[in-house]
């Protein structure tokens, strides 16, 4: 028989699913800068967000956190 922690077992919901679940608990916004979904000018708006937050994407070192 074989046991497994409580939360451990079944079906992982969906990353989408997650990012629903964040916005409308939490209002968080998870949005990948790709998005198809997205016109390109809300793509850009995305990119733009995100560098204005967390700087530019292409000059990040690897491996490095602070």
């Amino acid at each position: 028989m074989k046991w497994a922690p409580r939360g451990y077992g079944g079906n992982r919901p969906s990353p989408e699913s997650i990012k629903q679940e964040g916005w409308r608990a939490q209002g968080v916004l998870v949005i990948e800068v790709d998005d198809q979904r997205l016109t390109w000018p809300e793509r850009e708006l995305v990119r733009q967000l995100g560098e204005r937050l967390y700087g530019d994407k292409q000059n990040q070192r690897e491996g490095r956190h602070e």
